[in-house]
This record gives structure tokens, C-alpha cells and sequence, in this order.
């Protein structure tokens, strides 16, 4: 199956996991495959392949469409009333398939119970004294549990259908079936076996807060709705829990709810959203100190955030924490353009009021537009393309920040739009009052003052102002090299997932036990709401976990993101008085992450691929050693362990020759005695059950009892299997992995107290140093740290391709490259800003940061672009000579709105950056810390630094390069 799926286009990795009766095979495919796509590709070659596999071995099959997140819900069933086998059947033919009815649910993974059954369960004594074989049981259980048609009769007036009535449907009508007949009497089933109903030899078991019980994993269909899904189920569970309480069952229906999560993050990204919009209305109230120029600015952000929205949902792009985010984002940045444009038009009227002929208020509101129109589109333009990077991000990634950034450039394009068209019409109708004299407002009067007077003393000594910039630069971008990195934040999710490996071998009932310690050990801490464990697998779920493995689902109390990041540390402690079990931490998303990332649900996955198992065994506890000496390393373990309790039977071909006996015919008997073979199936209304033929428990479950199995030779006689086989203990492996059809040994770790990226860093190196591996045997490393690489270096090439685009259309509006040179030097004052905001913050350099870095060039590019697109025109239209007076007076009328956008796009930002670690602002929050930090260094150095370079450094002269002087306008 590995072979044939590896030659399909876009395959980026195909893995498999085999255990006993079971494999596994996950193909992953590249972000931008067409999903139905690749599994139409999938089908046709599982369907080749069928045709090719051995006897015996069941078809491959899909599973269900949906995402590796999909997991929607996660409920429980418990009674005191019940029994295991009870809760079990009304969970797989009452509430599974009302659950697979609603709309949106695409799978029901149901975990623990006891799966009802009819079962032989056959005595070996008993097949002895009467001289029967393990053939003719099943034969009779076979034909005494079959359908068949009975026909029907046609009259000459109608046809009469034949209803025939004698299956065996019970376990008294089932004893007493018989075998063969003889002159001693009938045997019947009966006479040689325990006929009763028993649970199915379960792979999997759960609990709900210590109580044996059912838990039932609901997951969604690809792309739908998770609030839409969480509601109908819910619904559907209302409507159910009647039924249940009448039956003394109790339905526990939220241990894992994902909605609770979006509902937070979308509560906090839209808290976010409102109170940046409110600070940002203050501020240009304060500035502007009027209620017509405050309404003028004010209404662009309605405007541009409900054309944004209207523009995602004609894209399809749906309403969630990451589009939110770019709107909050946006929110500072919306209401630019419109501060920019009223800011000049009150200026200008200002200052057109005071001459001795002024002209008319509409000519003057045209000019004052005109005059900063084709800065606020270039330097609009120039944010829109620093963010095409961002969408075009690669893979998992891309999915993550597109829709981010998708949302936050249909804002700015529609704040532009706003901009040119409805503010001028705004300001020629609500300020165009014949005779009225404005005054400057009071704090940006005041701020213009100081501001001259500051900026007229540190001209006089531009070395001391130049070298303190050139100096912070070069100490932040010393600082680069400590910080620490990572491809994504943990999520604050409200809930764990709790991976424990107990020693490989380990059974149902021992792994319950000791998660029944789990969870009261766990229940003492106070922030945790509700504790389930699943162990095992559910029966033909994608999973292949085995009975030593478990899984808990911890759902906490509402935490906010501080004590959030300490409760981890605190489950962490509560774990470690645990001897003979490791286990392994994390949130549901991250553990998603990671598996979609590195195939393992652990942070950091270390593959040795070879064709030797016990080589790769050796060197896997090898690393495993080593990694424990890293810093950092929590969690360790090898994901496929050798060391299963295993009981050889060899069978021996010259013995089988000498008793008669096929070796097919032995391994029949075999599979039958303990694994159970399945004859047919009864039926109550929409309920099948299966009817098993297996040992009776006492023989069943003794190993000493294995070699007395007796085989029924054609003479008639019988010999115990250790006659014709060898029986022996040995050890073996649960589970056999292979990685791109190559055998794969897989070392798993999380990491705490840093970055992945640098834990990565050193493990490569350790590993190098100390492990000597084998011919043809090799390490890969496949983790987060891999992707936050792969990641960064797209978008520093795309950036790249960028950066160039945006010189090109920056050298439109400039006059020559001095100038230009000017707007650039504040993209590294700004980086050494955001640098310091991760510093400040105490966070790690998280690929939103990085995301943040390059949003914040675009975003900072705008103030500078203003301020020389101002001094320009101070030279070109109104004719001054450039020199320290022409920069003073050119600085001082661009201080309010540098100020004012600077300070609304930094409100805008504030919420976020305030409280990063509130769930749905781990990754938004990171990079607005980045683009706040970075716009507070950026504003010092456009209004402090950036006019004693265009003093000392600038290309100031009317129309100097001989451009038409139109194309500034």
C-alpha cells in the first residue's frame, strides 16, 4: 500500500503505523492539494491494491473526510444502574447513529465498554469425550446462525411471500444446536460449550473521573462550521438525555468542548477590536478637538471594517479569531488616510482664513486633499504589498496568517477608498462654514510648540542625535542573536491532552488502575474542571494505540493566559510521582500541530530510519540518553518500544506430516481458541451482534494452557499443539513503523524553558558528535522548529521580492535616492523597536513576530513618506529654500498627524499586545507587541531623527530631477 500511494502527485510524506490485525497509512499531501482530489487518487490505487493483498486480509478503507482538528466534541456516559456491555450497546445503536445523522458530523469513535456478543465459548475436554474438532463446532454454529430466503408462492390471484423463522437468536436456542448425531444420542453446543452472551476481547477501555464508562469522540465533516456542528449535537443531546436519566445513565457532555475556545478567542479578539476603536476615537478627539473633523476621521473605521467584511465573505473566507485579529489590527491603521487628509484640510483652512484674499473653502478642501493624495496612496500601497508575503505563506503557515492578513489589506484598501472619496466630500460639507474662524486645537497647538523648540535644540548638534541612533541600532540588533524562537505560541485552550505510556505489554485493567491514580492525583488541583481517560483504541479507529497507552482529556476551569502557562508547570509536578509511566503534555491544537508538522504529537520528533529494528531500537535509547542532558528536553520516550510479553508457537513441519495435520488447518485452531472467530450474527431491530466461537475463559486466559490445545487429526484422534509446535516465551514489539516505506524508530520529546528551534540546534549537534550510526541507517528531524525554518524562509525571500516592489513605487514619490535612502533608514529604528517589545514582553521570537517584523515596515513607511512628501512640497509649491527653518516648519506641521497616526494605530494594537497570553492572542499578540514596540521607536526617529538627516543629507530642490512636477500631486 506504501509503495503504490508513494507515486500519487504532491505527496509530501507517507507514514504507517502496523500492529497486530491493523495498519495504519497516512498520506500527506501539500497545503494546496485539492482534498477531494488526492482521496479520489487514494481510492483508485486502494483499489488496485485490494485485489493484490493475501487471503484473508480485509479491504483497505478511507476515513471519514474531516481535519486534523476536527475533533468537535468529546463526551462521556457513566451509571451506576448499567453495566459496561449495556452502555456499549445503546452507545454504538442509539447514540452513535443519531449523532452520524446531523448534519456536519462526519465520524463517532466510540471508547471503552464491552461490546455485546453471542459467544461458544468451547471446553477442550469436552471435544475430547465427544470426538468433535474445533471445524465442526464452527460448522454448526455457522449453519445455526445463517439467513436464507425461504421463497415464495404464487396463487392464481397473488404471490405469497415465504417468511422462514429459525435462526438461532438466543444462547438457549443457540445450546441447543446439534453437531453430530450418533447411537449414544445428539451432540449439540451445548454438551461441549458455554453458550452465553459476553463482551467482544475489547481493545480499549475507558473512564470519566476515575468511573469505568463510555467516551464518545465526535469529529466534523472537512470545513464545517464548529459552532454550527457543536450546536446541532448539543441539540441532539438535550433531546437524548431524557431517555438517559430514565435509564439511571449519566451523560457527561462537555469533557472536551473546542467551541468554548472560539467562543473565547472570538470574545477577546472582538474586546479587542471595540476598545481599540474607542482609545483610537479618543485620541482624535483630543488632537483634532472637534466634534465635525473627529466625526470626518471616525467614520472610515465603520466604513472600511464593514466593506472589509462584506469583501471576506464574498471571498469565503469565514469570520474567526484570525480575521478578527487582522481587523484589530487594521483597526489604528484604517483611520490613517482620513487623519492624514483632515489634518492638512484644517490646516489649510486655518491658515487660508488668515490671508487678506481667501480663497474658497471648496478650492482650498480640493487643494489640501490634492496636496497629500499621492503620498496616502503610495505609502498605502507600499503597506498593501509588504503584506503580500504574509498571504502568500507556505502550508500550515499560510493557513494560520492568510486569512490575518487577507482581512487586514481589504481594510487599508478600503480606509483608501474611504480616503479619497468620502473624506473630501465630508470635509466640503461639514466644514465649509462661510465666516468662521477655526482655531488650532489646544494639544496640538501646545504639542507643535514643544515639539519646534526640542527639535530647533537637537539640531544644533546633529552628530550626538545621528551617533545615538546608529548606536541603539546596533545594540538591538546585537540583542537578536539571544532571543529565543518558535514556530508557534501554546494555546491557551482551557484544555490538556495527557499522553501516558505505561511498559509496553501492559494490560486494559492495570492501565485503568493506574489512571484511576492519575485522575485523583490529578482532581487535587483546583483549576481542573474534569479528567477522562481513554485507554487503547477504539475498534477500527485510525489510532493504534495499544492497551499499555492512554489518553486524558483535562478540561479546566475558565484561567486567564498567566495562571494558564502555570498550570502546565503544575500538572507537570503532579505527574512525576509516577514510576513505570512517562508522559507527555500539551494542548489539543499544539498536539495537532505537531502531528500534522512531524507525524508525532510531540514537539520534537527524531526519526532513525534503517532496515534493522533491533539497530534502531539501540540507537534510539541512545538519543534518548543524550537528550535527557539537553536542556530543555521534558517528555522524552520512544514512541514504538520493544519488549511486548510475547508467547512463539513454531509449528514443525515434520510432525504436522506424521499426525495428518495441515498447518493451515493448525493455525485455524489456533486463531479460533483465542482470537475468536466470528460465525454470523444475530439481529434485535436495527442492533447486529456478532457470534463468536472461541476457548471458555479458564483455558483461554492460562498460558500453561496453550500447549494443550487439542488438534483433531482425520483418524479421528488428538494431539495436544505442543505435539506438533514449539511454545515458548518471548519478547517482541507492539507496533512496527515505517516512514516513507522505510522502517522507522521514532524518539519523541516536548521542550520547555526554550526555544524548540535551539533545542533542535543542539540535538543535531549532540547527535553528530556522540551517535555513530550504522550503514544505511540515518536521523531525521521533522518538528515545529523544521516548519518555523522552512516558513521563515519563504517569507524573508518573498519579503525580498517585496522590499524591491516598494523601493520601485517609494522612488516614484522621491526625488532621487537620497531621498529614498531617508525613508528606508527608518525600517531598521523600527526592527530595534520590535526587538525590544519581545525583550520587554518576555515572549520568544514566534513566527507571528516574525509576521509582526514585516507588517511593521509597511506600517512605519507611511509617517516617513509623509514627512518628506512634505518637505518636497514645501520646496516645489511654496517655493522655500531647504535649510533648518524649511525643516522646522516642515517637521512641525507633520508632528499631529505623525503623532495622531502613530498613537491610533498603536491603541488600535494596545488591547492585543496588552494581555498576549488571553486565548485566541497567542498569535496575534506577539505580533502586535512587535508592531507596537516598533512604531514608538519609529515615531522618535521620524520626529526627532529623520529632519536633521534631511538637513544634513537631503536632495531638496524644486523639480531637481526633472520630473513633471504633476506627478507630486
Amino acid at each position: 500500500m506504501e509503495i503504490a500511494l508513494s507515486g500519487l502527485p504532491g505527496i509530501q510524506r507517507v507514514q504507517s503505523t502496523s500492529i497486530q490485525g491493523l495498519s495504519v497509512v497516512n498520506v500527506l499531501f501539500a497545503t494546496s492539494t485539492d482534498i477531494y482530489r488526492a482521496r479520489q487518487l487514494v481510492g483508485e490505487q486502494m483499489n488496485v491494491v485490494a485485489q493484490q493483498l493475501p487471503a484473508g486480509v480485509h479491504a483497505p478503507t478511507m476515513t471519514p473526510l474531516t481535519s486534523s482538528a476536527g475533533l468537535v466534541l468529546v463526551i462521556g456516559l457513566t451509571s451506576e444502574q448499567q453495566s459496561l456491555m449495556q452502555l456499549r450497546t445503546l452507545a454504538d445503536w442509539s447514540l452513535r447513529p443519531r449523532l452520524l445523522a446531523l448534519p456536519g458530523v462526519a465520524g463517532v469513535s466510540v471508547f471503552g465498554g464491552e461490546r455485546r456478543s453471542l459467544q461458544i465459548q468451547v471446553h477442550p475436554d469436552q471435544l475430547i469425550l465427544h470426538h468433535i474438532g474445533l471445524d465442526d463446532v464452527l460448522a454448526a454454529a455457522q449453519e445455526a446462525t445463517g439467513i436464507q430466503g425461504a421463497g415464495f408462492i404464487d396463487t392464481p390471484n397473488q404471490r405469497v411471500v415465504l417468511q422462514s423463522d429459525g435462526q438461532a437468536l438466543t444462547p438457549e436456542s443457540l445450546a441447543r444446536t446439534v453437531i453430530v448425531r450418533s447411537d449414544n444420542g445428539a451432540v449439540t453446543l451445548g454438551s461441549i460449550a458455554t453458550v452465553t452472551e459476553a463482551p467482544i476481547p475489547a481493545f480499549g477501555a475507558a473512564s470519566i473521573e476515575g468511573k469505568t464508562g463510555i467516551v464518545v469522540n465526535i469529529w466534523e465533516q472537512y470545513g464545517a462550521n464548529t459552532m454550527a456542528v457543536t450546536r446541532e449535537i448539543e441539540a441532539a443531546l438535550t433531546d437524548f438525555r431524557p431517555q438517559l436519566q430514565g435509564q439511571g445513565i449519566t451523560l457527561h457532555a462537555d469533557l472536551f468542548r473546542p467551541a468554548n475556545f472560539i467562543t473565547t478567542a472570538l470574545g477577546n479578539a472582538t474586546q479587542a477590536l471595540l476598545l481599540g476603536g474607542f482609545l483610537v476615537v479618543v485620541v482624535i478627539f483630543l488632537f483634532l478637538f472637534d466634534l465635525r473633523t473627529a466625526a470626518i476621521c471616525c467614520a472610515t473605521i465603520p466604513l472600511a471594517i464593514l466593506i472589509a467584511l462584506s469583501l471576506l465573505e464574498t471571498l469565503g473566507v469565514t469570520l474567526n479569531a484570525m480575521t478578527l485579529g487582522g481587523l484589530a489590527i487594521a483597526i489604528g491603521e484604517v483611520v490613517d488616510d482620513a487623519v492624514i487628509g483632515v489634518e492638512n484640510v484644517t490646516r489649510r483652512l486655518r491658515e487660508n482664513r488668515l490671508l487678506v484674499q481667501p480663497a474658497s473653502t471648496a478650492r482650498v478642501v480640493l487643494d489640501a486633499c490634492v496636496e497629500v493624495r499621492s503620498a496616502v496612496v503610495y505609502a498605502t500601497f507600499a503597506v498593501i504589498i509588504v503584506f503580500l508575503p504574509v498571504i502568500a505563506l507556505p502550508g500550515l503557515s499560510g493557513r494560520l496568517f492568510a486569512p490575518l492578513a487577507t482581512a487586514y489589506v481589504l481594510a487599508v484598501m478600503a480606509s483608501l477608498a474611504a480616503a479619497v472619496t468620502v473624506v473630501p466630500a465630508l470635509c466640503a460639507w461639514l466644514l465649509a462654514t462661510p465666516g468662521e474662524t477655526r482655531r488650532e486645537p489646544p494639544l496640538a497647538g501646545w504639542t507643535a510648540r514643544a515639539y519646534e523648540r526640542l527639535l530647533a535644540r537637537l539640531m544644533r548638534h546633529p552628530r550626538f542625535v545621528i551617533g545615538g541612533m546608529i548606536l541603539t541600532t546596533l545594540i538591538g540588533f546585537a540583542a537578536l542573536p539571544f532571543l529565543e524562537s518558535d514556530f508557534i505560541p501554546d494555546f491557551k485552550e482551557g484544555h490538556l491532552i495527557i499522553h501516558m505510556t505505561a511498559a509496553p505489554g501492559t494490560s486494559l485493567e492495570q492501565s485503568l488502575k493506574l489512571g484511576r491514580q492519575v485522575t485523583e492525583k490529578l482532581r487535587q488541583l483546583p483549576e481542573i474542571r474534569s479528567v477522562a481517560q481513554r485507554v487503547g483504541r477504539a475498534s477500527l479507529d485510525e489510532d493504534t494505540y495499544g492497551p499499555h497507552t492512554s489518553e486524558f482529556e483535562v478540561d479546566l476551569n475558565q484561567v486567564d493566559g498567566k495562571a494558564s502557562r502555570q498550570i502546565d508547570a503544575r500538572v507537570r509536578k503532579a505527574l512525576d510521582g509516577f514510576v513505570g509511566a512517562s508522559f507527555s503534555v500539551s494542548s489539543f491544537l499544539t498536539m495537532r500541530v505537531n502531528e500534522t508538522l512531524s507525524g508525532s504529537s510531540s514537539a520534537v520528533a527524531i526519526n532513525i530510519i534503517g532496515d534493522d529494528l533491533d539497530v534502531l531500537d539501540i540507537q534510539a535509547n541512545n538519543i534518548v540518553r543524550m537528550l535527557h542532558q539537553i536542556h530543555g528536553a521534558t517528555d522524552v520516550r520512544i514512541e514504538a518500544p520493544p519488549g511486548v510479553p510475547e508467547l512463539a508457537i513454531r509449528l514443525r513441519p515434520a510432525d504436522l506430516e506424521r499426525w495428518g495435520l495441515r498447518s493451515a488447518d493448525v493455525l485455524r485452531s489456533i486463531h479460533t481458541a483465542w482470537q475468536g472467530e466470528t460465525v454470523g450474527q444475530i439481529y434485535e431491530r436495527s442492533a447486529a451482534f456478532n457470534v463468536m466461537v472461541r476457548l471458555d475463559d479458564a483455558s483461554r486466559n492460562d498460558v500453561a494452557s496453550v500447549g494443550f490445545l487439542p488438534l483433531h487429526t482425520v483418524h479421528g484422534n488428538y494431539v495436544p499443539l505442543r505435539a506438533v509446535a514449539d511454545i515458548y516465551e518471548t519478547n517482541g514489539r507492539y507496533q512496527v513503523s515505517h516512514l516513507g516505506a522505510q522502517r522507522t524508530q521514532t524518539v519523541t520529546a516536548n521542550v520547555t524553558g526554550r526555544s524548540a528551534q535551539s533545542f533542535v540546534q543542539d540535538a543535531r549537534t549532540a547527535i553528530a558528535k556522540n551517535i555513530k550510526l550504522p550503514l544505511g541507517t540515518y536521523v531525521q528531524f521533522t518538528s515545529a522548529a523544521e516548519a518555523e525554518s522552512q516558513s521563515r524562509k519563504e517569507l524573508f525571500i518573498n519579503s525580498g521580492l517585496a522590499a524591491i516592489a516598494v523601493m520601485i513605487l517609494l522612488s516614484i514619490i522621491t526625488q532621487g535616492w537620497r531621498n529614498l535612502a531617508l525613508i528606508l533608514v527608518n525600517l531598521p529604528f523600527a526592527f530595534v523597536g520590535g526587538i525590544l517589545a519581545i525583550i520587554v514582553s518576555g515572549t520568544t521570537l514566534t513566527l507571528g513576530a516574525t509576521v509582526g517584523f514585516v507588517t511593521l515596515f509597511g506600517i512605519t513607511l507611511r509617517n516617513s513618506v509623509m514627512m518628506i512628501s512634505h518637505f518636497e512640497t514645501l520646496v516645489e509649491r511654496e517655493h522655500l529654500t531647504w535649510g533648518v527653518t524649511t525643516a522646522l516648519r516642515g517637521a512641525r506641521d507633520r508632528v499631529v498627524p505623525v503623532l495622531m497616526t502613530s498613537l491610533v494605530t498603536a491603541l488600535g494594537l494596545a488591547p492585543l499586545a496588552v494581555d498576549m497570553n488571553a486565548p485566541g492572542r497567542e498569535i496575534e499578540g506577539p505580533m502586535a507587541a512587535v508592531i507596537l514596540g516598533g512604531l514608538m521607536t519609529s515615531m522618535i526617529l521620524n520626529l526627532f531623527v529623520l529632519p536633521i538627516l534631511a538637513v544634513k543629507f537631503g536632495s531638496f530642490s524644486e523639480n531637481e530631477t526633472g520630473v513633471p512636477e504633476t506627478l507630486f500631486k
